[in-house]
């Protein structure tokens, strides 16, 4: 069998994503010309960049699921990235903010874009103290985990871990919830916590569901999690998803205003990362590089600090995106001169 033909080869793992984006990028061409096409691809590759974390922390969680919530992941699970997060929530969202119907807000969409952002971001707030929240919960635990064997950056993860309890780290992450609310910079305090404690409790029942689910316990990876146990890792990765991307609907306002173009970016780019994730799992990339999986935590740590500090002063999308970009570079390097160190000796 050809290594083309191979299940894990690159062409039948990114096969989809590469049609699909040429289709719509030739749509987009015939129908609205080559600059909407050049900018529908940059929204493409920012998206892809800047979710590289993301796709880390989904092939930790991937790997662990059974074929068939594999297969739901990139069947369903694209459907409801690209269509449910990038074009039907955003619009959800900016009808129960404004009191509009859905047939309103679509025509504000397509026919005052500018006026669909500006509503859009009015609910900012929300959505980046929840996902920061999340987010900062998901960087914490990992980094407090008393069972994690691998360091990266070992004087700052040991004592972290030393600590490691899951009472410690929420109460670390409810505390910085309680200053960034009450700050007096602060001026909606209440969506703030409100979405924060939200943020915070969506976590720990995702957790709570796992953990009950997971009858296989530290069994180890070998054993992959199928029925409820299955389920409830496909809503993990669906939840993280959004915390990962609602904002960059938001940022991508910066590039386009055009909502039909900023749907087609991010939807390609969010089928791109699938695809990604997809082939971390299939050959084992958290494995080979040992600090891959600690380069996307940091950055995701990162990530929810820049949310919450978002609520007082607007921060470009590509500042977080060029720090991840750095961070997950520099654990790649890392990872490759361990495993040469290991092999030298």
């Amino acid at each position: 069998m050809s290594s083309q033909s191979h299940p894990q080869s690159l062409l039948r793992l990114f096969a989809t994503s590469a049609i699909v984006t040429l289709l719509i990028l030739i749509v987009i061409f015939i129908y609205l010309g080559l600059s909407a096409a050049l900018l529908t691809l940059v929204l493409v590759m920012i998206e892809v960049t800047f979710s590289f974390d993301n796709a880390v922390v989904n092939a930790k969680v991937l790997g662990t699921l059974s074929l068939f919530w594999q297969k739901i992941f990139v069947t369903l699970g694209v459907l409801i990235a690209v269509f449910g997060m990038r074009i039907v929530f955003p619009i959800l969202v900016v009808m129960l903010t404004s009191r509009l119907g859905w047939g309103d807000v679509v025509t504000l969409a397509l026919q005052h874009p500018n006026e669909y952002a500006a509503r859009l971001t009015e609910a900012h707030t929300g959505i980046a103290s929840f996902g920061g929240l999340f987010l900062l919960m998901l960087a914490l635990q990992f980094f407090f985990d008393p069972e994690r064997k691998v360091h990266w950056i070992t004087r700052f993860e040991r004592p972290l871990q030393r600590s490691g309890s899951w009472l410690f780290y929420t109460s670390v992450s409810f505390l910085i919830l309680v200053v960034v609310s009450f700050s007096p910079m602060n001026k909606r305090p209440m969506d703030t916590f409100a979405a924060g404690v939200a943020g915070i409790i969506t976590y720990l029942l995702v957790q709570l569901l796992t953990s009950v689910f997971d009858h296989d316990g530290n069994a180890g990876h070998s054993i992959q999690k199928a029925g409820v146990a299955g389920f409830i890792g496909f809503l993990y990765l669906e939840v993280l998803d959004a915390s990962f991307s609602f904002d960059g609907v938001i940022g991508a306002f910066a590039i386009t205003n055009n909502v039909v173009l900023i749907a087609a970016g991010l939807g390609i780019g969010a089928l791109w990362v699938r695809s990604l994730t997809l082939f971390m799992v299939r050959h084992k990339l958290l494995e080979s590089y040992r600090f891959l999986e600690h380069g996307a935590h940091y950055t995701i740590g990162i990530l929810a600090l820049i949310l919450l500090f978002s609520l007082f002063k607007d921060v470009p999308e590509y500042v977080a995106g060029s720090i991840g970009v750095v961070i997950i570079g520099l654990a790649i390097v890392s990872s490759i001169r361990a495993t040469r160190s290991e092999h030298s000796n």
